[in-house]
């Protein structure tokens, strides 16, 4: 079917102002010969940065946003990051909130598709007890996105790991608390096992990697995968095809996409406190921005998980190697199953706890935050009793689960 230019051009505008409009003033813009067609992805990382801006608008708490160089690649490394021969420097975005004198630094690291925006709900409650400190993971946000030529896990694992070691390094950061979120869960735990010295305490929250296919829960979906459809799904998982390519390819629908799943799944859908008029915007237009900028961290994908987010090296199988204190998060409602996070527990031998965040999902630290910030604080109640004794320890267990 034919469609005429002059219809195309304005349902793109429209979409892209599903996604832009209200966020900030117009800026002046100047004539260009080439049709609007060709300018549906108007992104790049100062469009990311400047979404984060916008999104970070809604906390109180004055922050610093900063690139913190990590070279090219790991220290004596033949390699570059992600086996490139380039030696052009690399960044990771680090947003840094004011905190009180003596304050307990803890480090967040988000989960596999997100950022580190995504934590705008609990940089001021959280900012009120630590010095909180923020990062998007090489190839992901607004730090920068070299090609991705990693071959193999063990590859992919490293990089993210020694990535994150040199920027710890920049930052001269140790003794810290660290709390990673799905995939970010799974970096952080690989971290602590490898840098055991430099973390006081490890938050995973609803971390991939303790859970398998033999769990009873994941049965439905290994007779799901032997399917026709479970084939063709498996197919282009290994391929590599990922949500973002989807939102890519979707063109000025693309921006369409994004509003629909931040307003059903943090809003329709929600298991908690839903996203009002304007955090929805502004996620949703952070969101789309980082999810259609080059392709980078994204392509990990097959290199971690198998279909169906099943880790391929558990974490669960190295949990009599642990030495890091731990507490779990879980949202009651979270698709990432406790369970695994219990049987850990039985083999590590330093201390472990399990929390369940009621009403809340996989994203608990979005769908309820009040409940998740006192888990926090319940985890680090040790450091924080000594900069912070108002903490009042015995009441923080009535708003959550312990298991």
């Amino acid at each position: 079917m034919r469609i005429g230019r002059r219809w195309f051009g304005s349902a793109t505008a429209r979409m892209a102002e599903e996604v832009t409009r209200s966020v900030e003033a117009p800026a002046q813009r100047t004539r260009s010969f080439w049709p609007s067609i060709l300018r549906w992805v108007p992104t790049s990382t100062d469009h990311i940065i400047a979404s984060e801006k916008r999104l970070l608008s809604l906390v109180k708490t004055g922050y610093t946003q900063e690139q913190i160089n990590i070279g090219s690649g790991p220290p004596g490394s033949k390699t570059r990051w992600f086996g490139s021969t380039s030696n052009e420097p690399r960044f990771i975005n680090t947003v840094t909130f004011d905190s009180k004198e003596n304050s307990p630094t803890i480090v967040m690291v988000h989960g596999y598709g997100a950022s580190q925006g995504f934590f705008f709900r609990n940089f001021d409650a959280l900012g009120n007890h630590f010095n909180v400190i923020a990062i998007d993971q090489l190839g992901w946000g607004g730090s920068s996105r070299p090609d991705f030529t990693c071959k193999s896990t063990e590859e992919t694992e490293a990089w993210y790991i020694d990535s994150f070691e040199e920027w710890r390094k920049a930052k001269n950061l140790s003794n810290f608390i660290l709390l990673g979120h799905s995939f970010g869960g799974y970096v952080a735990a690989k971290y602590a096992l490898k840098y055991p010295e430099h973390i006081q305490h490890l938050i995973l929250v609803g971390p991939a990697g303790f859970s398998s296919e033999s769990d009873p829960k994941s049965e439905w979906f290994v007779k799901f995968r032997a399917t026709w459809k479970g084939a063709v799904m498996n197919h282009l998982w290994e391929s590599n095809f990922t949500p973002q390519k989807l939102v890519r390819g979707l063109g000025p629908w693309g921006p369409d996409l994004v509003r629909k799943y931040t307003t059903a799944r943090f809003g329709s859908y929600s298991t908690g406190s839903t996203l009002n008029e304007e955090e929805s915007r502004l996620l949703t237009d952070y969101f789309y921005h980082t999810c259609a900028a080059k392709a980078s961290g994204e392509l990990c994908l097959k290199h971690i998980f198998s279909f169906g987010a099943f880790t391929r090296v558990p974490l669960l199988q190295r949990a009599s190697e642990w030495k890091v204190p731990t507490t779990f998060i879980y949202g009651v409602q979270d698709w990432m199953n406790y369970t695994g996070a219990v049987e850990a527990r039985r083999h590590m031998k330093v201390p472990c706890e399990i929390i369940r965040v009621p009403q809340a999902g996989h994203f608990a630290f979005i769908d309820n935050p009040s409940a998740f910030h006192s888990a926090v604080l319940y985890a680090c109640r040790s450091f924080l009793s000594q900069s912070q004794p108002a903490v009042d320890e015995e009441a923080l267990p009535d708003v959550f689960t312990l298991v």
